[in-house]
């Protein structure tokens, strides 16, 4: 879309959309006002049928912008039977997805399971027999109730691939393939992504039928509204920082991303002994631990959540204050997903890195692909000559040690002109 066309989708609003009174009821009582330019421009064609490729920045409104299509297509057909299916490629997000249609479509008479692994078949087995119109799936958990004869496929009306370069990344693309050959080839088939790789690419060209390009903005820019910093501190500093940071009352709601599991537990373990609500999500937790540790987070039973990018994928909570990048992530890409969970819906949000020397390099191909060079600044009063701690016995000490002083913190320069963290606000260009 272009900026005019942006502009004018702001000023439209739901009632402007071919949608029923029942789907528009739904949106009113989540309090949804005005749609984001995605869903103004997927929405009508969605709706008529054809098929389509939707890309758009993390947060700018996809989930909706398929399923309220989905739910208006279906409202006049016969239920009780398999007509919608949504591929996505966590459990976070199929939840989430499944959340959307008992929310949006809670005046319709149409119902959705969540299928994905992690948990027990037998709830979702039921749910399957009994007779759903929307599943919202992970594919490796599909597949087995596939194998099983637990999915019928044959009224099927319309398939949605979500998050469809995340799927790549997880290695899905076979899965995908397999159940894409096992449904009816007469169908609406929507493909979403925040970016398009060239395997993306050659999937919608192989299963979609002339579809509508829908792009919103630049799949590989950061979000409108975030502003960016880096705070340079050796590795073993890092998590001391952090909780130097996070003695700020002004960072509400945070989400911290470390590049391992093992590193989120023992960060969130770290930050929870300094007295900051905090908790983890990682692919090792447990189903119920994840939604536990999710729904805390979103009710602001924790301030502070420490997550890996393949978690953090489904997290959708509305008023994340800062993303805190504890570890630089190796793919520029990577970074434009982390600091898409703040400045949400056209909000403002931080997004701070802590740059280890080690790090520099990937730091540079961000900025590059960001196209500015972002500004560093230093905490005053922080002790950033620290030694490291000593490493415990029989074990070389690591690039990732924790040693923090237990001083009363200092509080973050007030932000003044510039950030809250010192240094200027100015992006320079490159």
């Amino acid at each position: 879309m272009t900026e005019p066309e942006k502009a004018k989708a702001r000023d439209r609003t739901f009632d402007e959309l071919p949608l029923s009174s029942e789907l528009r009821r739904g949106i009113r009582d989540l309090g949804y006002i005005s749609p984001t330019p995605i869903q103004v421009a997927a929405i009508p064609d969605a709706v008529g049928g054809r098929d389509m490729v939707g890309t758009a920045q993390t947060g700018t409104g996809k989930t909706a912008a398929f399923l309220l299509p989905i739910l208006e297509r279906l409202m006049a057909v016969p239920g009780g039977r398999l007509l919608a299916l949504v591929l996505t490629p966590t459990r976070e997000l199929a939840l989430q997805a499944e959340g959307f249609v008992r929310q949006l479509g809670r005046h319709t008479r149409l119902r959705a399971a969540a299928v994905y692994g992690g948990v027990g078949m037998g709830d979702q087995e039921k749910a399957l027999r009994h007779g759903v119109e929307i599943i919202i799936a992970t594919p490796g958990r599909l597949l087995d109730h596939m194998s099983r004869g637990y999915v019928d496929f044959s009224h099927l009306r319309i398939l949605v691939l979500d998050e469809a370069d995340r799927m790549l990344d997880m290695g899905f693309l076979p899965d995908v393939r397999r159940i894409l050959s096992a449904l009816p080839r007469q169908r609406q088939t929507m493909l979403f992504s925040a970016t398009m790789p060239v395997e993306v690419v050659r999937l919608s060209r192989d299963f979609l039928h002339d579809p509508k390009t829908v792009q919103v903005g630049s799949t590989t820019a950061a979000a409108i509204g975030v502003h960016h910093l880096a705070l340079p501190v050796a590795s073993h500093r890092k998590v001391a920082l952090l909780i130097e940071l996070l003695r700020d009352e002004t960072m509400t709601s945070v989400l911290v991303f470390a590049r391992t599991k093992r590193r989120a537990d023992r960060v969130a373990r770290e930050l929870s002994h300094a007295g900051l609500s905090a908790t983890a999500i990682h692919g090792d937790r447990s189903q119920a631990q994840r939604v536990r540790a999710l729904e805390g987070f979103r009710e602001g039973h924790h301030r502070v959540l420490v997550a890996t990018d393949i978690a953090a994928r489904g997290i959708d909570v509305e008023g994340v204050s800062h993303v805190i990048n504890l570890d630089v992530p190796h793919e520029a890409e990577v970074y434009i997903h982390r600091v898409g969970r703040t400045a949400r819906a056209q909000r403002q949000g931080d997004a701070l890195t802590l740059l280890g020397h080690e790090e520099e390099d990937d730091w540079s191909q961000i900025e590059r692909l960001l196209g500015f060079t972002i500004d560093r600044a230093r905490i005053p009063g922080f002790d950033y000559d620290a030694p490291s701690p000593p490493a415990p016995s029989g074990r070389a000490s690591g690039g990732y040690g924790h040693g923090y002083s237990r001083r009363p913190p200092s509080r973050p320069a007030g932000r003044g002109g510039g950030p809250r963290y010192g240094g200027s606000s100015r992006r320079r260009r490159n």
